[in-house]
């Protein structure tokens, strides 16, 4: 057998018999054609435009020279002409090539391209002084005709290079004038711009701008890409009216929730169809299709987009071994696909969820297969399989995400929030100090500030215990605090959707009760770059925004349905649950709010607690974790004094004192 070689047959000698050739000789010429074709193709398509760039740049040479010498030049001049424009010619088409400025998509030619045609031309006349002085200084080309050759070659290509895109967008203005969607945009005027170059490429949709609505005053009765400016967003009632129009688009992210929700009544009022755009940065860029959508509770509630440090996030975790507890959460598994994007030399993935852990795996498959990330059963409230896990693997920093978050369940099921909650806590942190993590970083909720539930009040436990074990260790630890997150498992929104599928009635609690909110992506965001700002000991608090009220999200998904209240679906009251208050805080009454460089995140600074206190209170806490619901309360209130329920309402009973009675 003859030892194959880059590019050659493999050939087999069977028993002395003749030389026989295999497959791998066809597949090689194959190759070598699909290659030869391929730089054929490439060549064609850029040597192509040359056809009808040559004569523009005879014509423009030819007319420099005309103007130059105001009018026909003389026999002299006209003999000198046609003997240099050969070369002419030549220097200015291989200038042209150079520059790639023959690759530029007529029907779609842009800004870029008028600056590439600039630079182009440049190079070009530079060219053409060069050929004069150096090859045929004989000639002296007058350096007039230079500079009017090249602003006429500009002209003339860039008219050519116009005139298709023009024709193309007028052939597609006229497709759309029958059958086509009258459409008013409604965004700020960046995004209209771009959202009117996605409509006119898109072929799919077809819609007939009316107008756009946009509060830039400098704009109001202008035109943006050809469409008028008719005027602000107060006005949508009124021009949807006069414009006849049977859509309304809104850019997402362009406009407050309040607005949102405000254009939400006028379009359902006027019996006009409301979309969504998605962000039209991304649909010209490719990421994402023009397909308007539904408007989306997202919307409703406006939540900006995050602006995060992209390269010191990067500086931060690229190349870092990670470990993530409650890695198949909604926070966890979030936290987890942004980590990603940072390049990590490694993730651990935790959670004790078998079933959760399952599709996590098969989602990230392709970086456990790179070897970028492990899956991990592991309860990390059990001390021996944390370290286990911590000796394996090596993380230099943790977040630490994993805990219960519903509050009814932990009101009669106290002893598991100590144990899943404060219990993990102080096993993940006693290991990261002692085992040389870097960084500690604790998901913590809104829950914690002046507790009224088991579930907030073991955060609020877990919060001081990571605080305190802060000020003896050389690893950072950093707690994270927000509200809740849009969509997460079991949360409102979920429980809502299900309700009016299933004909309603939706139940809420209270009507005057109100929550934060945020999307899943901006807080696990705002979590990591938290934690890469974190001297340690802080708690960040991530800024919410406005509070809103629950029966509001319930009306304004009732209506995004396409139901009416109280003739189609009804809103029930079933009284506030164990353990739940009207209304959520993000700072305690001892806390001081302090700026950090980021807008969206803030320091609560508080008064520290005594070391001691700290750690016999949640020594005698944990050993309650199978006592009964009273036993913990007031163990949790011992430590967390603001914490109140309705145990501490009832004096004590001296139990042994009435049994001995």
């Amino acid at each position: 057998m003859v030892r194959p070689g880059m590019g050659h047959p493999i050939k087999m000698e069977l028993g002395g018999g003749p030389i026989v050739e295999t497959d791998c000789d066809h597949m090689d010429v194959d190759q070598r054609r699909m290659r030869t074709s391929t730089r054929y193709s490439r060549w064609i398509a850029r040597t192509r435009p040359v056809v009808w760039l040559i004569p523009i740049i005879v014509l423009a040479f030819v007319a420099a020279y005309a103007i130059r010498f105001d009018g026909l030049p003389s026999s002299n001049e006209l003999s000198q002409l046609a003997t240099i424009l050969p070369l002419i010619v030549a220097a200015k088409t291989v200038a042209f090539l150079l520059m790639r400025l023959t690759l530029s998509c007529h029907a779609f030619v842009s800004l870029h391209d008028a600056f590439r045609l600039l630079k182009s031309t440049f190079v070009a006349s530079a060219t053409v002084a060069a050929v004069d002085v150096f090859f045929v200084p004989e000639y002296n080309i007058p350096r007039g005709v230079i500079v009017i050759d090249g602003c006429l070659t500009a002209l003339m290509v860039g008219g050519v290079l116009s005139l298709r895109r023009a024709f193309r967008e007028r052939r597609e203005l006229r497709k759309q004038t029958d059958n086509s969607i009258r459409v008013l945009v409604v965004a700020g005027p960046a995004s209209s711009e771009l959202l009117i170059r996605a409509i006119r490429q898109n072929r799919t949709q077809k819609f007939s701008l009316a107008g756009i609505l946009t509060d830039a005053e400098r704009l109001q009765h202008r035109e943006i890409g050809g469409i008028p400016v008719l005027g602000c967003l107060q006005q949508v009632e009124e021009m949807a009216l006069r414009s006849n129009v049977e859509m309304l688009l809104l850019s997402s992210g362009d406009l407050p929730g309040i607005e949102v929700r405000r254009i939400v009544s006028v379009a359902e009022a006027l019996g006009v169809e409301l979309r969504i755009v998605p962000d039209v940065s991304k649909i010209v860029s490719g990421q994402i299709d023009f397909r308007p959508r539904e408007v989306a509770i997202e919307d409703l509630l406006g939540r900006p987009t995050v602006d995060i440090d992209q390269s010191e996030l990067k500086h931060w975790l690229s190349g870092k071994r990670l470990l993530v507890t409650g890695s198949c959460g909604s926070i966890g598994s979030e936290l987890v696909r942004q980590l990603l994007t940072f390049e990590p030399a490694h993730i651990t993935l935790v959670d004790r969820s078998e079933n959760g852990q399952f599709h996590l795996g098969r989602e990230l498959q392709n970086a456990i297969d790179r070897g970028k990330a492990d899956i991990v059963l592991a309860d990390v409230a059990d001390i021996a399989r944390v370290n286990s896990v911590f000796r394996q693997y090596e993380p230099q920093i943790v977040f630490h995400a994993a805990a219960y978050k519903h509050v009814p369940l932990m009101e009669h099921n106290p002893g598991e929030g100590i144990k899943n909650t404060v219990g993990a806590t102080k096993v993940l942190a006693d290991i990261a100090h002692s085992s040389g993590v870097e960084t500690f970083v604790m998901i913590s909720t809104d829950k914690a500030v002046n507790p009224t539930s088991v579930m907030g009040c073991c955060k609020r436990v877990a919060e001081l215990y990571v605080q305190n074990i802060s000020k003896r260790s050389k690893c950072r630890f950093v707690t994270v605090r927000f509200g809740n997150v849009l969509g997460s498992a079991g949360s409102v929104i979920p429980i809502f959707r299900e309700q009016i599928a299933n004909g309603g009635p939706i139940t809420i609690t209270h009507p005057d009760m109100t929550r934060y909110f945020m999307t899943i992506p901006e807080a696990s965001q705002l979590v990591i770059q938290a934690a890469a700002m974190g001297k340690g000991g802080e708690i960040f608090v991530l800024d919410m925004g406005s509070p809103v009220h629950i029966v509001d999200l319930a009306k304004d998904m009732i209506q995004l349905s396409g139901l009416r209240l109280g003739h189609d679906i009804e809103i029930e009251f079933s009284g506030l649950r164990p353990g739940e208050k009207l209304y959520e805080e993000l700072y305690a009454e001892n806390e001081s709010r302090q700026k950090t460089t980021h807008q969206k995140i803030l320091v609560a600074e508080s008064i520290k607690c005594n070391t001691k206190t700290i750690l016999d209170g949640i020594q005698a806490l944990l050993t309650l974790a199978t006592a009964d619901r009273d036993s913990i309360c007031r163990q949790l209130h011992e430590i967390v004094p603001s914490y109140t329920c309705d145990v501490l309402a009832e004096p004590a009973v001296n139990i042994a004192a009435t049994r001995a009675a």
